[in-house]
């Protein structure tokens, strides 16, 4: 959402807008974020300007709002920058020098994009979703998730940290659900998802929504994939980029238990960007790839990803939302048809084999007897 747009909104109709929709009383959401109900109301009049970050960043939460959406509408109640970008200037006074450069320099809006894209490159980090039940699997994940499976020595979910950690990604963090104790690994983040028996994929991300900016790939929890996947990854420059595996089709050969199609698949146009992706009907339309399971974001891509997801969760929730039944089981590639959908452009990263879902049984079985041979053609 372009600034000119928020432009048109204001801090305290806003908050007051959002209150009424999710149905919360003033007097019940100034006690929940700890201010006087005549404060939040002389806000949502807007005789007074925006409130402080901490409260800010309270109702970001409370009322289900991007949080630097906020603070921006919050730089303009105070006709200044964001709250956030303020504090941070105050605090770092070398900023200043920083900007006056780009401002003596008259730096266009392309060279402002490269400075961007060049500074979250090298501060990628990474977020595993481990939130589900794995029940595909049956007594392998009754006492355990999935990612805690054993592969040689290692679980699955280490095999996914080495392979971040040679990429130089040491910024990681989980999404917990089913069996969240039985993961314990230290100098990792965690979030919990408390709602994993009803949710999915999509909705499972955004437990970790403080943590999704910058740049950052985030992966299922139950794929096995080489370092190289993830260096390949880190090549693209694009603000949502999803890794398509083109060398698919092998894989599902004597494969019943997950059958070719549950395969989540993608079409793409000659720029390399998605037309369709999810459950496509293979027989009736020649798809190019298989989504691994794997996500790209920059900075502006984070931001794109969580506007659009609350704008989406307003309207869809307990109501039919893509292939899901309803908004709360979707899927992340529900998500990226989504988006698609409505024009925003969404980059493939070609891979060619190099990793392996443990989704059943028979994956696990077949991937614990071949996996002292190497599972990638590079």
């Amino acid at each position: 959402m372009s600034l000119t747009k928020k432009n048109k909104k204001n801090f305290g109709s806003f908050i007051r807008e959002l209150r009424l929709k999710l149905g919360i009383g003033q007097r019940e959401l100034a006690d929940k974020i700890g201010i006087a109900p005549s404060y939040l109301n002389d806000i949502e009049k807007n005789k007074r300007t925006a409130p402080k970050i901490n409260v800010i960043n309270k109702l970001s939460k409370l009322l289900n709002v991007e949080k630097n959406y906020l603070h921006d509408l919050a730089g303009i109640s105070k006709k200044g920058v964001a709250p956030d970008i303020g504090e941070f200037i105050e605090s770092n006074p070398r900023i200043i020098s920083l900007i006056r450069s780009i401002k003596e320099n008259n730096l266009n809006e392309i060279q402002l994009d490269q400075i961007e894209k060049s500074i979250n490159k090298n501060n990628t980090k990474a977020l595993v979703i481990a939130a589900g039940l794995g029940s595909r699997l049956k007594k392998h994940t009754e006492n355990l998730p999935k990612c805690m499976l054993d592969f040689g020595g290692k679980t699955l979910l280490q095999r996914q940290l080495d392979a971040y950690k040679k990429n130089s990604i040491k910024d990681i963090a989980v999404i917990k659900g089913y069996k969240k104790e039985k993961i314990n690994y230290k100098g990792i983040k965690y979030f919990e998802n408390t709602d994993f028996k009803n949710n999915n994929i999509l909705n499972s991300i955004f437990y970790a929504e403080d943590f999704i900016n910058g740049n950052i790939i985030i992966s299922y929890s139950d794929i096995l994939f080489d370092s190289t996947v993830v260096k390949r990854t880190l090549q693209s420059n694009h603000d949502i980029s999803v890794v398509v595996d083109i060398d698919w089709r092998g894989y599902y050969v004597g494969r019943k238990d997950h059958p070719i199609s549950e395969a989540e698949n993608v079409i793409f146009n000659s720029n390399n960007e998605v037309e369709k992706i999810g459950k496509i009907n293979t027989g009736n339309e020649e798809v190019h790839g298989e989504f691994i399971g794997m996500i790209k974001l920059s900075n502006r891509g984070c931001e794109i990803f969580k506007e659009h997801f609350h704008r989406l969760k307003k309207l869809y929730w307990n109501k039919p939302f893509q292939r899901a039944a309803i908004f709360q089981k979707a899927y992340l590639t529900d998500f990226i048809q989504e988006l698609v959908d409505i024009g925003i452009k969404v980059h493939c990263v070609i891979i060619e084999s190099g990793w392996k879902e443990i989704d059943t049984v028979e994956d696990y079985r077949k991937a614990l007897l071949g996996f002292n041979k190497k599972f990638t053609k590079n």
